[in-house]
């Protein structure tokens, strides 16, 4: 049996039974501090540290009696972000001085920023979080915290993606409590993208439940791509970069001209995400967004969301830019007038589906955008 003191993110309640799978009022909870030490925002994290600092009290919850299977759990959950375990000294709300253990980061792991606070953690970061243990947690037994540690980001990117799916969507005329049902859901692979299987059924258009059926999505994020457009000299930027997918799917040539484009992370929105991948990828400031579409990419095999832009700029000027090396891209890119563009489409020389969306939008607004600009053909 373990006593432990929980100073940050496993003092929301929801979050704790989360990981360690079972209801709250079935364990020994209680307040207290932990003197001499303090409680931290980690700087451009979405978690908090702590640190020994004279004079502070770090308010946290202490469990008592967690069996081997709880330890467990919370080692996977925060194992694999450098963590140990150390004996400390608790002060419970009732005066007397317990001993526990607390997860302290190794040092210098992590930059402390201002105070943490619980209650404004909830309510920015905590559905996010929840639904990134989730998925975390499905992993217990077949992988590591480690292996967890080095893809938390990218769980963390569909989580958000997947919160801002049920924001702004709805099921219309349907009742999914009553259309679809689960009988079993697996999470068969993780790496920079995962996969999720369902075995399901769904009502059909006749009224009737549809025979057990089983299906896999891949699951990416929201992304945003951005076709730049300079109205005044009439001229898109492309970029190109090796895209393993088409190259696993058997294509002779995965060297692929697109939009800019990257995942929206947790915290920005679609029209941020926009502005940092055109400076990221093609060394291009944007002066305004004009929306293009909102979409799945595709409904058959991805859960991927895509926001598509056209980003009004000046080409006179692009300065060189490569992509981010730490995620493996080497870009390059070019500048095509409107009417090389749209002959390209025509031809169909264009094999991205985003490219070609943007375009024949750009072609339905493109006088008005030249007009804006104070163009006159």
């Amino acid at each position: 049996m373990a006593d432990l003191f929980f100073f940050g993110t496993l003092r929301h309640i929801p979050l704790l039974e989360l990981v360690l799978g079972r209801p709250a009022d079935a364990l020994d909870l209680q307040s207290g501090r932990l003197h001499g030490h303090g409680a931290y925002a980690v700087v451009d994290q979405v978690f908090p540290t702590i640190e020994a600092r004279a004079g502070e009290a770090a308010v946290g919850l202490l469990a008592r009696g967690l069996s081997d299977v709880d330890l467990a759990a919370l080692n996977f959950y925060e194992g694999g972000f450098s963590y140990d375990l150390k004996p400390v000294e608790i002060e419970l709300v009732s005066g007397e001085v317990a001993p526990a253990q607390v997860y302290f980061p190794q040092p210098g792991l992590w930059e402390a920023g201002e105070g943490w606070d619980l209650e404004k953690w909830v309510r920015n970061w905590g559905a996010l979080s929840m639904r990134a243990a989730e998925e975390v947690m499905s992993y217990q037994g077949r992988m590591t915290a480690e292996d967890i540690a080095q893809r938390i980001h990218a769980i963390r990117i569909r989580a958000a993606a997947w919160l801002a799916t049920q924001a702004g969507s709805d099921a219309g005329e349907r009742d999914l409590s009553r259309d679809v049902v689960v009988h079993r859901h697996t999470r068969p692979y993780l790496n920079f993208f995962a996969m999720e299987e369902m075995d399901l059924q769904y009502r059909r258009h006749d009224g009737d439940l549809s025979p057990v059926i089983n299906r896999a999505a891949i699951l990416v994020g929201h992304a945003a791509a951005v076709l730049p457009y300079d109205p005044v000299r009439d001229q898109v930027l492309l970029v190109e970069q090796f895209r393993a997918s088409t190259f696993i799917a058997g294509d002779q040539n995965p060297w692929i001209w697109e939009p800019v484009a990257g995942l929206v992370e947790p915290g920005e929105t679609p029209e941020t995400t926009a502005h940092r991948e055109a400076m990221e990828e093609a060394g291009v400031t944007l002066n305004a967004l004009e929306p293009v579409s909102r979409a799945y990419s595709s409904t058959g095999s991805s859960g991927e969301f895509l926001h598509t832009f056209i980003g009004v700029t000046d080409l006179s000027n692009v300065r060189s830019a490569n992509g981010v090396a730490a995620e493996g891209e080497d870009i390059r890119s070019k500048i095509l007038s409107f009417d090389q563009l749209m002959h390209a489409v025509d031809t169909q020389e264009f094999r991205i589906l985003p490219l070609i969306t943007a375009s024949l939008w750009l072609a339905r607004h493109r006088d008005r955008l030249r007009q804006t600009a104070g163009v006159s053909d």
